[in-house]
């Protein structure tokens, strides 16, 4: 049997019965026939169980083309109908009936019992009840959903991603929030341009893709479903177990450590866990031990050891940001201090900054301070103080340089803007997004912002690159935290850019760093695309108020809430 293709169908089991090859057909009739042969259990025709799923019911009728995917978690009484599918790490518990065409995304709790909480005794010592669950034909439960014991879902609904679902559900409703709230009748079909709704006695304008656009939450939550089922798949498709296992950023290339980040980030942002090729212990141990301790600089595998480190040049620049990070989601950190950085006193620091190309490289000038800023927060989260005042200065000098005209650092034209606004991302992201410090010259920023992103070399379709498109979404993003300036039009680039983003996704392989196919390697879906295009998707959804039908949020290298917060900044 081909292990690849087991992995596939486990946790991506609607093409089992046309694909499989047929001794695993068979394997599965045998599977199902041990289930079979158990009181109260009917399976129907071309239903799927996975093998990894924990499948331990006291009744269990599932009908035809029906399936149970990896790690689902199944007891109690269940009937489900024909034509349903319960995703990867999804819990079915208590009393619960489907009807057909059922989908029901991943990590998503449908819990048809409750525990008593008379006062009197401990909740442990106290007897279940269950009312149960009841769900029509036709219903899309997103990602990330729980359903709780009584609820009745009529025909037709959807619950968005996310949803905490309390009380029924009329048929045809979208629901979501937490507790799920009414968002539209599916009935009444997408809407395009501007329109109302009144809430309050107020009129509230809404562009189009913004919450208020039901349909929207339904593709974001369809999104996040496929990419939540891909991901085991993605990241195995990404192992290479030469030299003792690495990472590739896809087959065919050489190991890298930004794939093995991207790889931990991908995993945590996804599955909530680590890849599972190494364990969590392993993973800490093979990041942390490329540390240089004299420098605190993580050099890329392979490099010669006698090569001296320098902050600011190659790859070791960016693993400050990569590593520190991945380590920060594994629960640990660096051994040792960025001392390129933390030994840097107030006058260097300056005259490195004075030193930098802005005006030829505003993009990689902005990737050093990116760094740098990166850098001074690991050493403060390891309680290792960096030269006094550099933090300071380094502010001082940003707020003082700054151009008032376009809140850029530099003078935007139509040569320079795209590094000028990509740049502005890497200093931003290190620096006033991580440390919670607000941006100077928010209305003029957005203004270059949005010039930039009317560019049809960048922006048209099929134009996009992941860095081009995330260098004007968090700018955007973190500029609506300080102002509404020309609100309107940054939600329809955001609506626009989103709808585009949705239909790259690859199946099983996640998502390519750029959509236009004449940019050869750079159009086959990689690691780091698959890990940019998440965060960009999500900062996107952000700014039409929608991230939360995605059920994930970033919380490495592009995590939207700043790691620390400088007193009197």
């Amino acid at each position: 049997m081909n292990p690849q293709h087991h992995l596939n169908f486990d946790y991506s089991p609607w093409p089992f019965w046309s694909a499989a090859a047929e001794a695993e057909r068979e394997a599965q009739h045998e599977y199902q026939k041990g289930f079979a042969e158990r009181d109260g259990v009917t399976i129907g025709e071309r239903a799927f169980l996975s093998p990894l799923a924990s499948i331990d019911p006291d009744a269990l009728s599932i009908g035809a083309d029906s399936f149970i995917a990896a790690h689902a978690y199944v007891t109690g009484t269940v009937t489900i109908g024909d034509d349903c599918s319960v995703n990867a790490f999804t819990v079915v518990r208590g009393n619960i009936t489907m009807g057909d065409g059922v989908r029901i995304g991943a990590h998503t709790s449908i819990l048809g019992f409750n525990h008593s909480m008379d006062p009197a005794e401990p909740v442990f010592k106290q007897p279940l009840t269950s009312k149960g669950i009841r769900i029509g034909d036709d219903v899309w439960i997103g990602s990330n959903v729980v359903v709780l014991d009584g609820v009745t879902v009529g025909p037709h609904a959807v619950l968005a991603a996310g949803s905490v679902v309390t009380k029924d559900v009329p048929e045809w409703s979208i629901v979501g929030g937490n507790p799920a709230r009414s968002i539209r009748d599916r009935r009444d079909g997408a809407r395009s341009g501007d329109r109302t709704a009144t809430s309050g006695g107020q009129t509230e304008t809404f562009a189009e893709g913004t919450a208020a656009d039901g349909g929207l939450l339904a593709e974001l939550g369809a999104f996040a479903d496929a990419a939540r089922t891909d991901a085991p798949m993605i990241l195995s498709r990404c192992w290479t177990s030469a030299d003792g296992g690495h990472y590739v950023d896809r087959p065919e290339t050489s190991p890298s450590v930004r794939a093995h980040c991207d790889a931990i980030e991908i995993a945590d942002l996804l599955l909530g866990s680590v890849p599972p090729q190494l364990t969590r212990e392993d993973h800490i141990e093979r990041l942390q031990t490329l540390q240089d301790p004299t420098t605190g600089l993580v050099p890329e595998f392979g490099s010669d050891i006698s090569d001296p480190l320098a902050f600011g040049e190659g790859p070791a620049t960016y693993h400050v940001l990569a590593v520190g990070y991945a380590l920060d989601l594994l629960g640990s950190r660096f051994r040792h201090p960025v001392h390129s950085i933390a030994d840097m006193d107030p006058a260097t620091l300056i005259s490195s900054l004075d030193a930098l190309p802005w005006r030829k490289e505003a993009w990689g000038s902005g990737a050093w301070v990116d760094a740098w800023g990166t850098a001074a927060y690991w050493n403060l989260s390891q309680n290792h103080p960096n030269s006094l005042g550099s933090l300071e200065a380094l502010f001082g000098w940003l707020l003082t340089h700054a151009n008032p005209t376009a809140g850029t650092w530099g003078t935007p034209t139509s040569d320079t803007r795209l590094k000028l606004v990509n740049g502005y991302y890497r200093l931003t992201r290190g620096t006033f997004a991580q440390f919670g410090v607000p941006v100077p010259h928010v209305e003029r920023l957005v203004d270059t912002v949005l010039e930039h992103s009317s560019d049809p070399r960048f922006f048209s379709p099929g134009r996009q690159n992941a860095c081009n498109v995330l260098d004007v979404a968090h700018p955007l993003w973190l500029a609506s935290k300080q102002t509404s300036h020309r609100r309107a039009e940054i939600s329809n680039w955001a609506a626009s850019q989103l709808k585009q983003a949705l239909g790259q996704w690859h199946p099983a392989q996640g998502m390519a760093f750029s959509v236009a196919e004449e940019s050869g390697a750079h159009h086959l879906p990689t690691l780091q695309g698959t890990e940019m295009w998440l965060a960009i998707i999500w900062y996107l959804a952000d700014l039409l108020g929608s991230a939360e039908a995605l059920g994930y949020r970033p919380r490495g290298v592009h995590r939207p809430e700043p790691a620390w917060l400088l007193p009197g900044l």
